[in-house]
């Protein structure tokens, strides 16, 4: 099992950035696929960006592409998340997660079997 625990919400004007970081315990970090994820009121949660364990590969929903950045630091059982040029839409509680199995999507949260409390992010226009 992995728990994980994300921090660096908080409150931005449009226009501006903050570094979402996601801590998980345990000493198989490297193994795992991890997701960020953000659910705003009245809506599902939705797929944000991800990160492959084996490659490295990142992937991103189309509304954040070219805004945020995804990276993992194995040595220090992390996974951040650098969001820049914040639009109020970006308002939400972002989730971070992790899956060990190989099957399913990963843009799907269906996929991933551990999920951090999240960390709220808005942004005033």
């Amino acid at each position: 099992q992995v728990q994980l625990v994300e921090s660096g919400g908080g409150l931005v004007q449009a226009g501006g950035s903050l570094r979402l970081s996601c801590a998980a315990s345990g000493r198989t970090f490297s193994t795992y696929d991890m997701g960020w994820f953000r659910q705003a009121p009245g809506k599902e949660r939705e797929f944000v960006s991800a990160i492959i364990r084996s490659t490295g590969t990142t992937y991103y929903a189309d509304s954040v592409k070219g805004r945020f950045t995804i990276s993992r630091d194995n040595a220090k059982n992390t996974v951040s998340l650098q969001m820049n040029n914040l639009k109020p839409e970006d308002t939400a509680v972002y989730h971070c997660a992790a899956v060990r199995r190989y099957s399913g999507s990963y843009y799907d949260p269906r996929r991933y079997d551990y999920w951090g409390q999240g960390t709220q992010v808005t942004v005033s226009s």
